[in-house]
């Protein structure tokens, strides 16, 4: 492609609001440019590191035997509906009306979909298993967007779904798509882990997410320093024992503590430390406000809550909700001498404690001497903490360490979740109805090319690895002007084309500094620069990667670059 026939606008100066690297260096380079808030345009450079980065998923997938389908992003209400979605799935999923005042939501994911389109074709277990997958833009309305194309409202998403008649078959399919997904990042050069993580609004059991190691990733990872261990720190489990104080519990004391309210301030005001401190939260889960209780110096996880208790969503409860369940602010709230009914969860690691401090359900006063189970009643124990760096490893190897991750892609086993309330069942090899089992597989696209961008970059520019590089080689006669150089730079262009090369050639009549920045910037892995010493047919070639710089003759080009590309 000649430069001066494509559209690509750099930008010399970073834009204001763009926060990270990755994010710069795509807008300053021309590959991306900003419609609205979390909405992108992909221009030339940009849709064909897409295509690549969508190449190498197709092949991965196809390697597994699944089939490649295109399902509508416009989706119906009633299908939500039949699996709960349209209430649950909160405020992420935009929905609309068309002008019969009909509900349709944009697609942010197509399990609905895909589901009802398998229930009214597939009847027999002898048509399964099946994997269908699409390439597809996926809709959410972000709160917050930010980071360029890591966290959008409109993005592009690889989605995969499998129907089977039993959970073995399943199994098996989760099993290809792990390895499949390992093969595809490994291809793309980049640096990742696999991790158990939580479902979400997505539903099932079983899954993992797949993780690229960057200081800019909004996931924490927690893994172990001397084993394979890894998961995203909302699923981390807590694997450890707590010690149980020998010595005897005390009478229940009363105590004014005037404004105090964290849990620091209330273990000096009392000269105790917050290992001895019970923290009590009020969570609402579903439509029930529940008391959730950890040792002073944790930090409850949502999620474990959300398991403990059943529910299908949890969110902390307002301080309206908590003064009109215990007639006090949030900061003095405890578990003694709660209303009748209220559920109580508690962390393994309260139920060590003995003549423990915490809040008297009254504004300004606390609790001394309170010891779980004497003096209060919990319904269940169970790990409602979030893992801390130090802990040991749940596998027993190793402790735990924390980094940051950028999520690019989740696989789960959703089991009935879906196939149930919807009724999409199959006869099996006894006649008898029975429910879909189901796999879920997705590839955040868009977010590949973000996270591979992050990764492979300098103060230049970005530094791409051949497998998603727009193009492969970088043509740049210093001076169109110049006969030698122009006629050198075409002529090489020409043949390296034919050799089945995928070349940009610099043709545009720009002074040689702002051509080398503009190179540097795109990050071709090789440019070859036609200079003064054209006439004499000496190049000088840039490994971009590295950016070593070497000489080659004309007549050797060809064969130094197949060596280069491995041809």
């Amino acid at each position: 492609m000649r430069q001066t026939l494509s559209f690509i606008p750099t930008l010399r100066e970073t834009p204001a609001d763009a926060e990270v690297k990755s994010h710069q260096l795509l807008l300053r380079a021309g590959f991306i440019r900003q419609n609205t808030s979390g909405i992108y345009s992909f221009l030339p450079l940009g849709k064909r590191v897409l295509h690549k980065v969508e190449k190498i998923i197709r092949e991965e997938m196809e390697a597994i035997n699944s089939v490649e389908v295109f399902m509508p992003a416009l989706q119906q209400a009633e299908l939500w509906q039949e699996t709960g979605r349209w209430y649950s799935y909160g405020d992420e999923l935009m929905r609309l009306k068309d002008r019969n005042d009909r509900e349709f939501a944009l697609g942010a994911t197509h399990e609905e979909i895909i589901t009802s389109l398998l229930r009214d074709e597939i009847k027999s277990y002898k048509k399964l298993p099946l994997t269908l997958y699409q390439i597809q833009s996926k809709f959410r309305d972000e709160k917050r967007p930010r980071f360029g194309l890591l966290r959008g409202r409109e993005f592009l998403m690889k989605d995969a779904y499998s129907f089977h008649a039993t959970t073995e078959s399943l199994d098996k399919t989760y099993d290809d798509m792990m390895q499949a997904y390992s093969n595809i990042f490994s291809r793309l050069g980049l640096n990742f882990r696999a991790v158990i993580a939580d479902s979400g609004a997505i539903g099932g059991k079983d899954n993992h997410e797949f993780m690229v190691l960057s200081e800019i990733g909004e996931d924490t990872i927690a893994y172990s320093d001397n084993s394979s261990y890894a998961a995203n720190i909302e699923m981390a489990a807590v694997n450890m024992e707590y010690p149980k104080s020998d010595e005897q519990a005390r009478p229940v004391e009363k105590v004014s503590t005037p404004d105090q309210k964290t849990i620091a301030q209330v273990a000096d005001f009392l000269e105790t430390t917050p290992e001895n401190c019970i923290k009590t939260l009020v969570f609402k889960a579903d439509d029930e406000l529940i008391v959730v209780l950890s040792r002073g110096d944790h930090e409850v996880n949502d999620v474990k809550v959300k398991h403990i208790s059943g529910a299908k969503l949890v969110d902390m409860a307002t301080p309206e909700d908590v003064r009109e369940l215990l007639s006090c602010d949030i900061g003095s709230i405890g578990p003694v001498g709660l209303p009748e009914g209220t559920r109580v969860f508690a962390d393994n690691a309260v139920k060590s404690i003995v003549n423990g401090v915490t809040g008297a359900n009254e504004d300004g006063v606390h609790l001394k001497n309170v010891t779980p189970d004497e003096d209060f009643t919990v319904e269940a124990y169970g790990d409602l903490r979030f893992v801390k760096e130090g802990d040991a490893s749940p596998d027993g190897e190793g402790t735990i360490q924390f980094a940051k991750g950028i999520e690019v892609g989740h696989i789960f086993k959703l089991g009935t979740t879906y196939s149930e309330p919807m009724k999409a069942t199959f006869l099996n090899d006894q006649g008898k109805a029975m429910p879909y089992i189901m796999g879920c597989y997705g590839i955040g696209v868009s977010r590949i090319v973000a996270a591979v961008a992050e990764q492979f970059q300098d103060d230049s520019g970005f530094t791409w690895p051949t497998a998603v590089a727009p193009y492969e080689i970088h043509v740049v006669p210093v001076n169109v002007k110049d006969d030698v150089q122009r006629e050198t730079g075409e002529e090489i262009y020409e043949q390296l084309k034919a050799q089945g090369f995928e070349v940009l050639l610099d043709d545009r009549k720009e002074r040689a500094g702002v051509k080398f920045a503009d190179a540097d910037l795109i990050g071709l892995p090789l440019r070859i620069t036609v200079g003064k010493r054209a006439a004499e047919g000496i190049l000088e070639v840039k490994i971009r990667e590295t950016n070593e710089t070497v000489e080659w003759h004309k007549d050797e080009m060809q064969d130094k670059v197949r060596e280069f590309f491995k041809k």
